[in-house]
């Protein structure tokens, strides 16, 4: 035997990244990026109490992480109103999303998300067998009532629904995400990724209770906190089921500095407010940077912009490749008609310069 006996599963399977990191791309380019704008990560980076935190529990670190994360759990509790039972600590998002495929998907088990939303979530559903079953984005929104119907079609366990909504930055009012749990077929979960929540109106997030057994919401430190390094985030969700994953989860996987990083972060206050506030003026700016260049920019409750470039998606991926060779990382939908736009997140200004004087260049050269 010269290779492993891989699972008929792992051997069906492509090899796949969802995404191509940054810093493998400065890798084949030869040059570090001018303006880092593709990976929606705060670039205006985390509380400087987070950081203190960080730096002074390193003298811990031959000590393993609090498996239960009892401090930021209680935290976390506390300010959302629900029992201490219904709040799980993970590895970011993109680990609570593979826990709990784990968790409720086998081979063929039916799972619905909209056609172009997260791939990482595709990912993790592919890993494990299911079926994944797709609906097309509505006026680029994710359509919720489809997203149900499907369900109910399929008999789906799980519905994807991220709000607001990545990559087109559209996002549902939590009222209406709410009235449509009445409408979820019997056995099936929705999964509510707020990852961006805190960057969107007041009335977005759902009101949901912490023990409402229809629903499981995630949430995470890689956004508004910028602390994606760090890879934390946390799931809200019935207490039967938040106990479920102890059966699977990596209980040492959470590093002591992650989480009282994340808990300093959380109490300051002062500084999340300040970060909504650059983001909105960065959202501002990219939206008169695509005016100034005949482009429009789409509404957006998150830390990045939807441009819609007026064509059709190979117009917009060579913009994106022309961005790209300016020292520019963007990224794009990767789904029609919504890889007509290209995706750009918030910077400084510094980096809202970089992206002024490249796009129109971009564009002149896409344009041919």
């Amino acid at each position: 035997m010269d290779t492993p006996r891989y699972t008929d599963l792992v051997q069906s399977l492509p090899a796949n990244v969802p995404f191509v990191g940054p810093e493998e791309q400065e890798r084949a380019r030869g040059a570090p990026f001018a303006a880092r704008l593709g990976a929606n990560e705060n670039i205006f980076g985390p509380s400087p109490s987070a950081i203190a935190a960080m730096r002074a529990e390193a003298d811990n670190v031959w000590k393993y992480g609090d498996p239960s994360s009892h401090d930021l759990r209680i935290a976390l509790a506390k300010a959302m109103n629900v029992a201490a039972e219904s709040i799980l600590v993970g590895e970011g998002i993109d680990g609570l999303l593979g826990n709990l495929v784990r968790l409720l998907i086998g081979p063929g088990d039916a799972v619905v998300t909209s056609d172009g939303a997260y791939p990482t979530f595709n990912y993790h559903v592919a890993g494990f067998g299911g079926a994944l079953h797709k609906v097309p984005y509505r006026e680029d929104h994710e359509d919720l009532g489809a997203l149900i119907a499907r369900a109910q079609d399929v008999d789906a366990k799980l519905i994807y629904l991220a709000n607001p909504d990545n990559p087109m930055g559209s996002w549902h009012s939590g009222a209406d995400i709410v009235a449509a749990l009445d409408h979820l077929p019997e056995g099936c979960l929705l999964l509510l990724d707020e990852a961006y929540v805190e960057f969107a109106p007041e009335g977005t997030a759902a009101p949901v209770a912490g023990d409402d057994p229809r629903v499981i919401r995630m949430r995470t430190f890689s956004k508004a906190y910028g602390m994606a390094g760090a890879r934390i985030g946390y799931a809200i969700g019935a207490p039967d089921l938040i106990r479920n994953f102890d059966k699977i989860r990596n209980h040492f996987g959470m590093s002591r500095m992650a989480q009282v990083g994340a808990l300093a972060a959380f109490r300051d206050v002062e500084w999340l407010a300040d970060i909504q506030a650059k983001v909105a003026v960065a959202r501002n700016t990219i939206a008169r940077i695509a005016a100034e260049n005949g482009l429009a920019a789409l509404p957006s409750a998150t830390n990045f912009v939807a441009v819609d470039c007026g064509r059709d998606g190979d117009f917009a991926r060579a913009v994106l490749a022309a961005l790209v060779a300016r020292g520019v990382f963007v990224r794009m939908p990767f789904v029609a008609p919504q890889d007509r736009c290209i995706r750009i997140s918030c910077g400084r200004p510094e980096d809202m310069e970089v992206l002024a004087r490249a796009l129109p260049e971009a564009l002149a050269e896409a344009r041919g």
